[in-house]
């Protein structure tokens, strides 16, 4: 059932706010983002401003459909338009050498750019509505939540955090994927091939099957720092971190910590995969279905709920390290750094 904010009066409105330099949150199928015209510096500033984002982390530009990537994007290779009419709409950014034009503040001074086109209703009516009036029609629009913290999958998550900072938030009820895009780098293909620069639901398998011979690979540990590696949303060591300290506990160790817990008079939320316990007061259990892509839909939303409860911390028993699991397991770990 659709909802009543996907009706044009409320995107004609949005698209009225976003021309004037407003901010405008809308749902996409991975996370709701915080949109400004990616064609006006101030206004991408005032998304800057108000997540307390640093200046050098550049923004994701969102577009109606793939043929508009070269109003943004240079010298496209031909392995980005297979890529966008395998994936798009859809969670896949791609990393490509920016136009001239294009200000530093979308791309954090680099001479790349991410572009994607989502796949939700709601993001589809409005970007559709925006091209008409705007001739780069492009939104840029990183999660709509304070830098570094749980991304929002709700409207009401991103009233909650950013409240009157934003002029209008489209409610197009829950994000179905829950994490955010899988991030590939196209800006390097004759040196290293495309790497993928953040993990999401779009996995390396899946890449492969449409790039064929082209190798793809996760970006190493030792490429983090170097200067050739364009910087892309949430690749900072802590990100999408709770207030509420989170760590990750084994299977085995689990039950030992929460009894150690208890006794300590400490009470703790409990993420995990298995039946709640019989016994678990005075803790908090949570359980996600153990499929990759029901745990990430339930991911944020669930960490949100905990955050809530004043909690001495939340322990997210360690989901699979397989490449199914890839994904989560790197937003858990982000989270969990001090």
């Amino acid at each position: 059932m659709p909802h009543p904010d996907i009706f044009f009066p409320a995107i004609d409105r949005a698209v009225l706010l976003l021309t004037a330099g407003e901010l405008v949150a809308f749902p996409t199928e991975t996370v709701y983002g915080l949109g400004a015209d990616a064609a006006n510096p101030a206004a991408v500033g005032r998304i800057f401003a108000a997540k307390g984002r640093p200046a050098d982390h550049p923004v994701i530009v969102h577009l109606a459909q793939g043929s508009d990537m070269p109003r943004w994007a240079a010298d496209i290779p031909a392995v980005a338009w297979e890529l966008a009419e395998a994936f798009w709409p859809g969670p896949l950014t791609l990393i490509l050498r920016k136009q001239a034009w294009v200000s530093p503040i979308v791309t954090g001074g680099q001479a790349s750019i991410g572009l994607r086109v989502p796949a939700h209703p709601v993001a589809q009516n409005l970007l559709h509505a925006f091209a008409k009036v705007s001739p780069t029609a492009g939104i840029a629009a990183p999660s709509a939540n304070r830098f570094g913290r749980v991304s929002p999958t709700l409207a009401a998550h991103v009233r909650e955090e950013l409240g009157e900072q934003v002029a209008m938030v489209l409610d197009g009820g829950a994000s179905s994927v829950g994490i955010e895009s899988t991030i590939l780098d196209l800006t390097r293909l004759e040196e290293v091939g495309a790497v993928v620069l953040r993990p999401g639901h779009v996995a390396s398998a899946e890449l492969e099957k449409v790039l064929g011979s082209l190798p793809v690979h996760l970006l190493a540990e030792r490429e983090k720092t170097s200067l050739s590696t364009p910087r892309v949303s949430g690749s900072l060591a802590s990100h999408y971190a709770p207030v509420t300290p989170l760590v990750l506990c084994p299977a085995e160790a689990l039950s030992p910590l929460l009894l150690r817990e208890a006794a300590n008079g400490n009470r703790l939320g409990v993420l995990s995969c298995r039946v709640e316990p019989a016994d678990i007061a005075p803790h908090l259990w949570r359980n996600l279905t153990p499929s990759p892509k029901a745990y990430a839909h339930a991911l944020y939303a669930t960490l949100r709920e905990l955050d809530g409860y004043g909690l001495a911390q939340i322990v997210v028993e360690t989901p699979p390290d397989t490449p199914a699991w890839q994904a989560i397991l790197d937003r858990l770990l982000r989270a969990a750094v001090k």
